[in-house]
C-alpha cells in the first residue's frame, strides 16, 4: 500500500495543513531515506522519514501508509518515532537560550517593564486629580 507523502504528513499530524506539508515538501525540508522529496512522491511501509522543523530535525519510520486523517490515539499505530535523541538535547538548548539572548528592550514588555510603564504614565503619580483643569491635548 502507497500514499502521497503531502498527505501522510497532514495524516499523520506532523503537518496541521496538507498546504504547509506540501510547502515543506517543496523547498527541501522533507527527505526520505536522505533523499529529497516531491509532496507527490509515493510512500511505502517502512521508508524514515525525516522532516526539518528548525531548530531540529524529526525521523520517523512508516508503520501504515494513510491518507485520512487520524486522532492522536491512533498515531503510534502510524508511525514510529525514530528521531535521535541529539536532536531533543539541541531543541532543550534552543529553547532555553532563547530567554537568556533575548536583547533587553526588544519583544514585548516583561510583567515588571508593563508596571514601571504604568506607573510612569500614571497622571496620580503627577500630582493631578480628576478636579484639576489640566488639558493633556495642549
Amino acid at each position: 500500500m502507497e500514499a502521497r507523502i503531502d498527505k501522510w504528513l497532514w495524516a499523520a499530524r506532523i503537518f496541521k495543513t496538507r498546504s504547509i506539508a506540501s510547502d515543506a515538501c517543496k523547498n527541501g525540508r522533507v527527505t526520505i531515506n536522505g533523499v529529497n522529496v516531491k509532496p507527490s512522491r509515493p510512500l511505502k511501509v517502512g521508508e524514515v522519514v525525516s522532516v526539518k522543523k528548525p531548530p531540529i530535525t524529526y525521523s520517523f519510520r512508516v508503520l501504515k501508509c494513510i491518507e485520512q486523517r487520524v486522532g492522536a490515539k491512533l498515531l503510534p499505530e502510524i508511525y514510529e518515532n525514530v528521531t535521535d535523541p541529539k536532536q531533543y538535547e539541541l531543541l532543550e538548548m534552543s529553547r532555553i537560550s532563547g530567554f537568556v539572548d533575548r536583547a533587553r528592550g526588544t519583544g514585548r514588555p516583561t510583567k515588571k517593564e508593563r508596571r514601571a510603564l504604568d506607573d510612569f504614565i500614571d497622571p496620580a503619580l503627577f500630582g493631578f486629580d480628576n478636579d484639576d483643569d489640566f488639558d493633556f491635548e495642549d
